[in-house]
């Protein structure tokens, strides 16, 4: 139960600093002076599309969460064999990192309404992220020729649902990226753009975040650090 209310508590972290600065924890009628020094509605408001995304993320946290407080449990039992961790799954992080930072420069390139700096940031998010996904791939088939098998080991099991699960979201991901970048090199303007690169850049965000955390109880350092946390908690 450490796990998932470690977990549940950084995502309630990260939705309170989403909301500030979504601006809807402000009050603009209780502000005084003049109407040009109020803050641009326009601009400041949440629209309801982030709300929604917002909301699915919320979502999803805590379908992983479920998956974590799982793992964390189980591991616990007898039976419970460690998988090793292939080394591409670092060569995988690097990627998916490249994916995000690709999409947060998109973000500033769609903003100064460069269109050719856009179209280059949302292609190497694109490939950055497939790279990522065939990588995956290959730590299945590594981990399948060395004998751990879907029905080997309980953490066996845990190693492909949790991996598989979040590679699923990340081509449900590609489909949005997909229809931006299609967008993208039909336009010529930007600013019809913004939303959906936003968009894009912050569920890439929030995947690579989930990624870390799995990724460091697969190595065994994140389950340590859980362990801290409950002693100190008891």
């Amino acid at each position: 139960m450490a796990s998932i209310l470690f977990f549940l508590s950084g995502l309630a972290v990260i939705a309170a600093w989403w909301l500030s600065r979504q601006g809807l924890m402000s009050k603009p009628w209780l502000e005084a002076g003049t109407t040009d020094d109020l803050p641009d509605t326009e601009n400041s408001r949440a629209t309801p599309s982030k709300i929604g995304l917002g909301v699915f993320l919320a979502v999803v946290g805590s379908f992983f969460a479920l998956f974590i407080s799982a793992y964390s449990m189980r591991m616990q039992l007898p039976d419970w064999r460690n998988v090793p961790v292939p080394t591409i799954l670092w060569l995988n992080t690097f990627m998916l990192v490249l994916g995000s930072l690709a999409l947060q420069r998109g973000k500033s390139s769609a903003r100064r309404r460069d269109m050719h700096e856009l179209r280059v940031d949302l292609l190497a998010a694109g490939v950055s992220t497939l790279a990522f996904l065939s990588g995956q791939l290959l730590a299945w088939q590594q981990l399948a020729e060395e004998g751990y098998r879907l029905t080997g080991n309980p953490a066996n099991a845990f190693f492909y649902v949790v991996t598989g699960a979040h590679g699923l979201h990340i081509l449900g991901g590609l489909v949005a990226l997909g229809r931006t970048s299609e967008r993208a090199w039909r336009q010529q303007d930007s600013e019809p753009l913004r939303q959906s690169v936003e968009l894009c850049a912050m569920y890439w965000h929030f995947l690579l975040l989930v990624w870390l955390v799995f990724l460091g109880i697969l190595t065994g350092w994140g389950g340590a650090f859980i362990d801290i946390c409950r002693q100190l908690l008891t």
